[in-house]
């Protein structure tokens, strides 16, 4: 049974740092097209070596621009797609990105018609089999495809809990338990995504987690 510290470290990690990546960017996430394709767009920026404000700012102006499915992204130019990843100032990776991010909606409308839901169907509730499937997605690594499970899970329920191992080095790093199922049983009901990505922040941010232990 979860102790109240450990409740309580909870709430004060919620309340500082409890929005997924994907609401940051935007995305209101359902298991629809549109959404699950622009969450796989941002797993795609967050797999870059860079930071993940940067990320998420790419993320927001790509979709702004319009290119929110997959056949918005592939209607758009090259130059639109580096034009609108420099906006977010993801520039060192503006170039390689564009070409990954069509190549990928090619992929998403050749394979998949589109829709994510197809890749659910075929993966089922095997986390592993969607890791792969999600790695094939130009630029997509696992810890791409980590990411996009992670946030995903809130609207795929038969994978959850699912905590990779970023959240679980927050989690130590916070006295927390390390197995996802116990993580599940001290999130609040709805919020287990969003306490998995504030464990990714604090879990790269020595500072941000003892902030939050006290």
């Amino acid at each position: 049974m979860p102790g109240k510290d450990q409740r309580g470290v909870v709430r004060a990690l919620l309340d500082a740092h409890g929005r997924g990546y994907a609401e940051e960017a935007g995305i209101k996430l359902a298991d629809k097209p549109g959404p699950l394709y622009q969450l796989q767009v941002l797993a795609t920026l967050l797999s870059a070596r860079i930071s993940a404000q940067i990320a998420v700012a790419a993320a927001r102006e790509l979709f702004a621009a319009g290119y929110r499915t997959p056949a918005r992204m592939l209607g758009a130019s090259w130059q639109d797609r580096v034009d609108a990843l420099g906006r977010g100032h993801y520039r060192r990776y503006d170039e390689r990105t564009a070409t990954l991010l069509g190549d990928a909606a090619r992929l998403c409308q050749d394979r998949w018609r589109g829709d994510l839901r197809r890749l659910h169907a075929e993966g089922g509730a095997d986390a592993k089999r969607l890791q792969r499937l999600l790695t094939e997605f130009p630029g997509i690594g696992p810890t791409g495809a980590d990411i996009f499970l992670r946030e995903v899970q809130g609207v795929w329920p038969d994978i959850a809990p699912f905590a990779d191992a970023k959240v679980l080095d927050g989690a130590k790093r916070l006295g927390l338990p390390t197995a996802a199922g116990d993580l599940a049983a001290l999130a609040p009901a709805g919020q287990l995504p969003n306490l998995l990505s504030a464990l990714v922040r604090v879990g790269r941010d020595r500072k941000a987690a003892e902030a939050i232990a006290g």
